[in-house]
């Protein structure tokens, strides 16, 4: 599903335009990106969280030469599932 077919099913259950659902999901999106770009933690409760995580300084090879290489600490948006969708993708199966 891409972000067009995103918006068109939300405008369905929504029951509004799909330009009204568009310009919602895209300031969604963006406010969501913008408070992780600025380290903080969105939790959409039986979601998911969004934050950012620190990925530390680490060595690597050029795959075309396979010369030993830094690769630079770095800053990596994260998305954790909640349990609510965790649940939904891989329903946990009944022990008897």
């Amino acid at each position: 599903m891409n972000k067009g077919e995103l918006v068109d099913a939300v405008a369905e259950k929504a029951t509004v335009t799909k330009k009204q659902a568009d310009a919602v999901l895209s300031a969604a999106l963006e406010a969501i990106m913008e408070a992780v770009s600025e380290g903080d933690k969105v939790t959409l409760v039986g979601f998911g969280s969004f934050e950012s995580r620190e990925r530390k300084a680490r060595e690597g090879r050029n795959p075309k030469t396979g010369d030993k290489m830094e690769i630079p600490a770095t800053r990596v948006p994260a998305f954790s599932a909640g349990k609510l969708f965790k649940d939904r993708v891989a329903p946990a199966k009944n022990a008897e």
